[in-house]
Parts: C-alpha cells; structure tokens; sequence
C-alpha cells in the first residue's frame, strides 16, 4: 500500500533536509555525532533517507471494524495538512505498519544498542518516559488515526536522553538514548498504546508509524544524530 503521509510541501522540506544532512556529512560538520550513533556516516545517511522514502510504503498487518469513514480528504491537527487514503474497500480499518517511520528506526535502534551497550538501560527508561509523555499529547484524529505535535517528540527525547546521561555519569551514549528512547517511544505512547480507539476514528486506514506520527519520529532521528 503506497500513499503519502503528508502534503508535497512538506516532503520537499524533508528532502531539504536530507540533503542539507548529506552537505554536513560530506564536509564531516556531524561525522564524529554519526560515528557516536555507532553507524558510518553513509550508512547514517542512507538509513535516514530510507525513513523517509520509506514513509510512503506501508505493510498492512490486519483489520478491524470500524465507524463510517470520514469523508474529508484532508484533515488538519496543529498546523498540519494530512492527506487521508482512499482504500478500495467500504468499512473497517486497515492497520499497517509504515517502512520508513516503524520498520527502519526499530532496526536502526537494535543496530545501535548491539554496539553501544552502555546504553541499553538508561535507553529502556528513555524509552519509558518518552511513551508516557507522549502518549498525554498523542490525540485521536477523526479520518486519519494518531497525531502528535510534530516537534514534540525530539525535544522531549532531547532532554530525556541529557538527564539520564548525566544520571548514569557521562554523555558518551547521549546521542544512542536520545534516538532510541525518542523513535521507539513515540512509537508506543502514540501508536501501540491508541490502537484500541482505532475503531472510533473511521480512518479507513492506520498506519503505525505513517502519518500523523511520522514527522515527530523523523524529526527525532534528527536531532539525535545532531545531539553529539
């Protein structure tokens, strides 16, 4: 299932900054904040470029029942446009997990924590804080599924992830807590935890991880990679 997870507009921003990221690596401004992360500058570039092209694929996983479907082909959540999906069938809504905001910063967090152990712990309660922040912000949208503030999450994984450095005595794995505990807790506090108001919304299709969740996870993977 291919379909954007927000206005051309905005993805031309994302693009932006991909390409703005490619600049800083080539001319090492942020290769010492990428080797930090445990990932060479390439592949760090590579994997953020896959989340975002990735944003448009989304796997689906199951369905369930439910409400009439919202007939707007927008819908708008703090300064946001979101497209909504126009599937084939009349009712129900198809859950799926999105490529580039669920699938790649699960494996990107597993590849950092398999070469920074140091900061598994204090990464799982990043993780804990993150989900339970977010999960107050995170609103169900009528037609699209869960949103949250886009620019909350990296902020909230920024000083999570300075704290519990300073709590577990240093800032050598600042950047891996505050990638981990802001992608993966959001994507509980948003996502894992609202599934059970899915039925509610007559989104015709939820994306865990795709839209209305995406630009705060991107943004984080971001911001991580910049902490150091």
């Amino acid at each position: 299932m291919f379909f954007a997870p927000f206005l051309m507009l905005v993805a031309l921003v994302f693009f932006g900054l991909i390409a703005l990221l490619f600049a800083l690596v080539q001319i090492g401004i942020i290769r010492y904040a990428f080797g930090a992360l445990g990932l060479p500058p390439e592949l760090a570039f590579t994997a953020l470029l896959v989340s975002l092209i990735g944003s448009y694929i989304n796997i689906p996983v199951t369905r369930i029942d439910g409400g009439t479907h919202h007939d707007a082909e927008f819908v708008d959540f703090f300064g946001m446009r979101y497209p909504i999906p126009s599937p084939s069938h009349t009712s129900g809504t198809i859950v799926a997990i999105n490529l580039g905001g669920a699938i790649t910063p699960i494996l990107i967090s597993l590849y950092v924590l398999m070469h920074q152990a140091g900061a598994i712990v204090p990464a799982a309660i990043g993780i804990a804080i993150v989900a339970t922040i977010i999960h107050r912000f995170a609103r169900p949208v009528r037609g699209l599924g869960i949103a949250i503030p886009m620019f909350i999450p990296p902020i909230v994984a920024a000083l999570s992830a300075w704290g519990l450095s300073a709590l577990f005595g240093g800032t050598q794995h600042i950047d891996a807590i505050a990638y981990v505990s802001g992608t993966i807790g959001t994507l509980i506090g948003a996502d894992i935890v609202n599934l059970s108001k899915l039925e509610e919304l007559g989104a015709p299709i939820a994306s865990i991880g795709g839209a209305g969740t995406f630009d705060g996870i991107f943004l984080t993977g971001i911001i991580a990679v910049l902490l150091a």
